[in-house]
């Protein structure tokens, strides 16, 4: 290694254990890495060992729209060289080229329609964490215009990735609740009903803006002591019930949750309708949230489907849009097309769908989405649970 990239190697290994304190500078960090290894673009992806498709935590300067359409639309058996890396040798870079000749790269359907018209050759990714639940990785691609990844570019990522797994040990920066947080947070504040997030006691961990401005005035909800309250006394000891049934994922809860009348005499009719905020991306985002709570009124909004099914079911944006076009009664066909993916990869979606959901067919997801403004269903459920004044459930 020359002295020049060995004073780069350096000055990024530093900046790694600097992102852990300031996620936000991993786009630098990629950035460098994209420039010492003469690359297109780079990569640091979270791939859960349960899944197909993996989540980037963060990639260096590329199209954004590319970006989405190369994680939603391919899997790991799609990307040639990619399930080599996945089940190989931890701190071991792999060349596509070295998987595959040209020849057989041109011919495959990720190079023909994803990599090619960008004007991409190959790939190189090295696998820094592997664990029970997870799989790290750190990818680049270079131009076609170049020769291939050369041995000195393999083995600058090769002393790059045990620092990638101190930094991710030390951090946990690659936990997809921490990758997915900016992406919930700016979905949820954008709702026009209010949302809260609170943990087993009802501290408030999370409002939205909606919420914050109810809060502000008040009506029909408050906090004291960043403790949610009802405007109504009556419904105090009630809304804490609730809140720790949802937390303990209570099964008289049930997935749908309870509904309670929360408006004082006077006020504005207000429902809050308080969920269980199920175990995933979600919940994680917003650590130690249990629980999430609906505010309806006369004059809220009916929450945006997507977002709503996105934070509570832990589903990808395009999942969401599958739901709720299937949930719409559109045929697969018809589906497939408005939202210009293919047959195999909206069945693909769709499984995953009926997973998170707990669903088996498409009625199912159609009776859900016609719920939502409950704002949520469970199949199989009419209504959902409601606490009487003296806190039993009805």
């Amino acid at each position: 290694m020359t002295r020049r990239n060995s004073e780069q190697l350096s000055s990024i290994i530093g900046d790694i254990y600097d992102c852990v304190l300031n996620p936000e500078g991993w786009v630098s960090v990629l950035n460098r890495i994209t420039q010492a290894t003469e690359a297109a673009y780079t990569t640091i992806a979270l791939a859960s060992t349960q899944d197909s498709h993996g989540r980037f935590a963060a990639h260096s300067a590329w199209a954004a729209d590319q970006m989405r359409v190369l994680q939603v639309e391919y899997g790991f058996d799609d990307i040639p060289g990619l399930k080599p890396a996945l089940v190989g040798d931890i701190d071991t870079p792999l060349t596509t080229l070295s998987c595959l000749s040209e020849p057989e790269l041109r011919a495959t359907k990720f190079y023909r329609e994803w990599a090619g018209p960008q004007g991409l050759r190959e790939g190189c990714m090295v696998k820094f964490v592997h664990t029970s639940d997870r799989i790290g990785l750190l990818g680049t691609s270079i131009y076609a215009d170049r020769d291939v990844i050369s041995g000195e570019e393999q083995h600058f990522l090769t002393l790059l990735s045990p620092h990638l797994r101190r930094a991710a040990l030390i951090g946990d920066l690659l936990d997809q609740a921490r990758v997915m947080a900016h992406f919930y947070r700016e979905t949820l504040g954008a709702l026009t009903t209010p949302i809260l997030f609170t943990d087993a006691e009802a501290r408030i961990l999370y409002a939205n803006a909606s919420a914050e401005r109810m809060l502000t005035a008040e009506a029909p909800i408050l906090s004291r002591g960043s403790v949610l309250q009802p405007t109504n006394p009556a419904m105090a000891d009630a809304l804490l019930t609730a809140i720790a049934a949802a937390s303990n994922a209570d099964v008289t809860l049930g997935a749908r949750g309870i509904g309670l009348p929360i408006s004082a005499a006077g006020e504005a009719p207000a429902v809050a309708y308080v969920l269980p905020l199920t175990a995933g991306t979600a919940r994680a985002a917003f650590r130690p949230a249990r629980a999430a709570v609906f505010i309806s009124t006369t004059i809220s909004a009916t929450p945006i489907p997507e977002a709503v099914l996105t934070t509570l079911f832990d589903l990808t944006p395009a999942e969401a849009r599958v739901l709720l076009k299937i949930g719409s009664g559109a045929g697969a066909a018809a589906t497939a097309l408005s939202l210009g993916i293919g047959e195999n990869t909206l069945k693909t979606h769709l499984n995953r769908i009926y997973a998170k959901t707990n669903t088996n067919r498409q009625p199912d997801l159609v009776k859900l989405v016609a719920d939502i403004g409950a704002p949520l269903a469970v199949p199989g459920i009419d209504a959902p649970a409601r606490l009487r004044e003296d806190g039993a459930v009805d």
